[in-house]
């Protein structure tokens, strides 16, 4: 615990201190490249978007005795040949089954095989639909959402930082949490689910508040430091970093444990397949969005800000002064 503590007091005086500023092009690639490999996932493997958005017919057969997923797909099939099932065990006693639209005679006939097939009686199959338009809807508001929440995220910093320095990097910061996370998200071969989309909002409400938290630091660090700072700008800011270290690691573990007992413990092993879907995203997320705030969101600041010309005179009045104390001793 001393060690700890130490470790932490050095990151907060400057006497340990991590590159992230000094390395930014390293960090700046390695985002690039996450970025790319995350965007092209979806084309090596198709996002799969679930029945609420694609709209279609689903089936749920209620506590069978036998959970074999080929029985659903082989019962479908002998109804509508062309269909394409989906199934998954739900809450560990239960068959779901997702197929596209179905007309109603379909419906019926499907749900009295899926009857059959499991051996339960009829009422035991439970059946539902989903128009087109329904799923349109969804996906539509969807995307309203983010559009809003960025552009409000945007709005608010601005104010709250007076700069749209601070703004446009945390906004740059945002879509890379959002990309990286889908991106493992298709990957993992889940569905984008609406629990999704809400898990999605939320990691990015809490990329928000780790970026803020960093952000208000650095504020504070290159408002203090005024003109006779002894750092550059890139230095104050790279303190700033630091500082907030232990408090994002920290954080994020402390969040990351219980959505990670819900993900691992709850999905995977007790069978609660509803809650994967939005623990995947906020548990990738989490982890993510720390990452984004401190190899891009906070040195793309300090890229932003150094060309400025008053940056750049104190800059290089710093850099002369160590100069002429150098050339003294």
């Amino acid at each position: 615990m001393a060690s700890m503590n130490e470790f932490g007091n050095n990151l907060y005086s400057g006497k340990t201190s991590f590159p992230f500023v000094g390395r930014r092009r390293l960090w700046f690639v390695i985002a690039i490249a996450l970025v790319v490999a995350s965007a092209l996932v979806p084309l090596l493997r198709p996002v799969q978007f679930s029945i609420e958005f694609t709209g279609g017919s689903q089936f749920t057969v209620l506590a069978p005795e036998d959970t074999d997923q080929s029985i659903a797909t082989e019962a479908v099939q002998s109804v509508v040949p062309e269909a394409a099932a989906k199934v998954a065990i739900v809450n560990g006693t239960d068959v779901r089954v997702q197929t596209s639209q179905m007309s109603p005679e379909e419906t019926q006939s499907v749900a009295g095989a899926l009857a059959e097939a499991y051996e339960v009686p009829a009422e035991e199959v439970a059946s539902s639909f989903i128009g087109p338009v329904w799923g349109e809807s969804v996906t539509r508001q969807s995307l309203w959402g983010l559009a809003i929440f960025l552009a409000l995220t945007f709005l608010i910093l601005a104010i709250y930082f007076r700069t749209w320095k601070m703004s446009a990097a945390a906004i740059i910061g945002l879509l890379d949490v959002l990309v990286i996370t889908v991106g493992v998200y298709a990957l993992a071969g889940f569905e984008i689910s609406p629990a999704a989309v809400i898990g999605f909002l939320t990691i990015l409400a809490y990329s928000l508040y780790d970026t803020t938290v960093v952000f208000d630091k650095i504020r504070e660090n290159t408002t203090e430091d005024g003109e006779n700072s002894s750092r550059t700008f890139g230095e104050s800011v790279n303190l700033a970093v630091n500082q907030t270290l232990i408090r994002s690691i920290n954080t994020s573990v402390v969040a990351a444990l219980p959505v990670g007992a819900i993900l691992f413990i709850g999905s995977f092993w007790l069978g609660a397949e509803t809650l994967t879907d939005i623990s995947l995203s906020i548990f990738v997320g989490i982890l993510v969005a720390t990452y984004s705030t401190l190899f891009v969101a906070a040195p793309l600041y300090s890229l932003f800000r150094e060309k400025e010309p008053q940056i750049i005179a104190r800059d290089n009045r710093v850099l002369e002064l160590r100069e002429r104390a150098r050339a003294d001793v």
